[in-house]
């Protein structure tokens, strides 16, 4: 509870009853982790748009991370294209035609829009050293995205989902950044690798 109310302190834009160590995502016992110091250099709209970054790459991480394993599972298969894609999925995207570029850069484009519409303030109104000013009554990484109604109400129940989702988005990126480094070293695919 003593979490939540710091962390709502952080929204108001409080930075008297901010802490990073009580932000969703320390756990015991590291806590709040930071061996660069970049928190102890920064101010609170600074450490929301860090926040807002950890949390947009957790998410990408997380779908990169299951994108590896099923494109290399689906591997032969046409999809979109005539040509069909084969090999490590480091590959992939090298194989794929033009369609799936312009779809793909279209959708991304598209979602940073809504995010940016969501939760930034408007450039006309930030300070030239505030880049990317995040809204006030904007939590980091809620874009109102819940298609499964999995958001929980109670403020705790949404501290730990929060902890939860940066959590699993940091175990993404180190996965997604050893499936890379993996493919790269030997040409395998991650799930030649795991006898599939």
């Amino acid at each position: 509870m003593k979490s939540a109310i710091a962390f709502l302190a952080l929204i108001a834009g409080s930075a008297t009853a901010f802490t990073p160590e009580t932000l969703p995502g320390a756990l015991a016992p590291m806590g709040f982790f930071d061996p660069l110091g970049f928190a102890a250099k920064a101010d609170v709209n600074t450490l929301k748009r860090y926040r807002e970054a950890e949390l947009t790459h957790g998410r990408v991480a997380m779908l990169a991370t299951v994108g590896f394993l099923v494109g290399e599972k689906v591997e032969g298969t046409s999809f979109l294209w005539d040509a069909s894609v084969t090999g490590p999925a480091i590959t992939h995207l090298e194989q794929v035609p033009p369609l799936f570029w312009a779809l793909l850069v279209t959708g991304i484009g598209a979602a940073e829009q809504q995010r940016a519409e969501i939760g930034w303030v408007d450039p006309a109104d930030v300070p030239v050293d505030q880049p990317g000013l995040l809204r006030d009554d904007y939590t980091p990484g809620d874009i109102g995205f819940d298609p499964l109604g999995l958001k929980p109400t109670d403020p705790a129940e949404y501290e730990i989902m929060q902890t939860k989702e940066l959590q699993n988005g940091r175990l993404a990126m180190l996965a997604a950044s050893g499936f890379m480094a993996q493919e790269l070293a030997d040409g395998k695919g991650i799930l030649e690798h795991l006898g599939y």
